[in-house]
């Protein structure tokens, strides 16, 4: 029986609030690196970020809870979680 912390995982958040322009994007790349996450990230034209995570359930969970804080110049005001089939992503990158 394989070890839960070692399943695989994919979460596509949609952050808002205050998240552009106060290094969000660059603070979750080295934050899923800190984490051995997959992925990217990239601003939306409403405002909002954009970013999805692979990687095992612990490092995605880690990620996840990290989104609501975001960098310390960000306000968070929502954060919207939805659980898709992991594609199997290498890297971590800033989408435009």
């Amino acid at each position: 029986m394989p070890n839960q912390s070692q399943e695989q995982i994919r979460a596509h958040a949609f952050i808002s609030g205050q998240v552009q322009g106060v290094g969000y994007r660059f603070s979750t790349v080295s934050e899923a690196h800190r984490w051995g996450v997959t992925g990217w990230v990239r601003n939306l034209s409403d405002g909002r970020v954009e970013a999805v995570f692979e990687g095992n359930k612990s490092g995605v969970e880690e990620m996840i809870n990290w989104c609501h804080q975001g960098p310390s110049a960000a306000v968070v005001k929502d954060v919207a979680v939805e659980y898709e089939e992991p594609e199997g992503l290498s890297g971590f990158e800033t989408r435009r």
